[in-house]
């Protein structure tokens, strides 16, 4: 089983924030359940965890408790996610807590990044949304540490290390692009979700200038942190091999492939006509043309190329999919 601790924090004495407990509250449901509704992970929804006054470390110990508790189980994937004030100075970098006080802001990142090296879970992926998140990936050189990872961690910044993280409407930039990521907008094909292709979302979406996001792994493969519907159903995926047996051959079509090629259909008629295999074979082909894997040949639309009496062919992602099918890993 998978476990995701979700912290959210606004509450901070003097500097409150907006949009933390909001953002934590969104990715709690999201990876809780699949887009179908089945079971993904538990997760731990932690909000505004309240600070004594006056301010003292319970807030930090607690939490630090949840932490070390999440890393210390021997899971498939732990994952943590922080939103809340990162700080940084010559001590390093630092989840801030309710009740921080100098000398004593938070919870040390290189903490965080201790207690997933050593954790017995497969795959531990961390996700900050504060300011100065990327000192969790990139190290200080103030203090002169050298962040290392070891194999199955990932980090996921909202912010380079000398950077502030922005709050819009209600979110965290960051976090508002990793829950339509998380949604669907970063999935693949079969409708899996990587860590990868999240930062892919993202990254493109915050453009060349403003807030960066830094990604660091140390994997052997990409794991799926979600599962949404699938573009294209696995069972017309399957049928890559069978419509092309030979990954560069091309698949003749022609007439009576189109559904509305039909004799009592009002309009200019093409023999042969609409041939009921046929036509559930061209609207898997147009399924798997929708989605980049197949391409008319020598015709600007899958239905001139029927009724021009063309071909269509495999493109070369229709190819990387091709063999996966063929080798049998999908």
């Amino acid at each position: 089983m998978s476990k995701a601790l979700v912290i959210g924090i606004d509450n901070y004495l003097g500097n409150p924030l907006h949009g933390c407990v909001n953002d934590a509250v969104e990715i709690a449901k999201l990876m809780r359940r699949n887009a179908d509704g089945s079971i993904n992970m538990e997760v731990d929804l932690q909000v505004n965890v309240v600070a004594d006054t006056p301010p003292s470390t319970s807030s930090r110990a607690y939490l630090l408790s949840l932490i070390t508790d999440l890393f210390r189980g021997n899971r498939y994937v732990s994952l943590l996610y922080f939103s809340g004030h990162g700080y940084v100075n010559n001590m390093g970098g630092f989840l801030v807590t309710p009740g921080a006080r100098e000398f004593d802001e938070g919870i040390k990142m290189d903490e965080v990044i201790q207690l997933a090296n050593a954790s017995e879970a497969m795959n531990r992926v961390i996700i900050l949304d504060c300011c100065f998140a990327g000192a969790l990936a990139e190290g200080d050189a103030a203090t002169g540490i050298n962040i290392c990872i070891k194999q199955g961690v990932t980090i996921l910044a909202a912010s380079r290390k000398n950077e502030t993280a922005m709050e819009a409407g209600g979110h965290g930039v960051f976090t508002n692009l990793l829950i339509q990521a998380l949604a669907g907008g970063a999935a693949d094909i079969g409708g899996y979700i990587t860590p990868g292709s999240i930062y892919a979302y993202i990254d493109q979406a915050l453009g060349e200038t403003g807030q960066r996001p830094v990604f660091k792994t140390n994997i052997l493969r990409f794991i799926s942190l979600r599962k949404v519907a699938p573009q294209v159903p696995g069972e017309v995926l399957q049928k890559l091999i069978e419509y092309f047996p030979v990954f560069n051959q091309e698949h003749q079509l022609n007439p009576s492939y189109e559904y509305t090629n039909t004799e009592s259909w009002v309009q200019i008629k093409t023999a042969p006509y609409a041939d009921e295999e046929n036509v559930k074979k061209f609207k898997a082909l147009q399924k798997l043309q929708s989605v980049g894997l197949v391409t008319p040949v020598d015709s600007p639309h899958m239905y001139f190329a029927a009724m021009e009496h063309k071909s269509c062919r495999l493109t070369p992602l229709g190819y990387h999919y091709w063999r996966l099918v063929k080798e049998g890993k999908i």
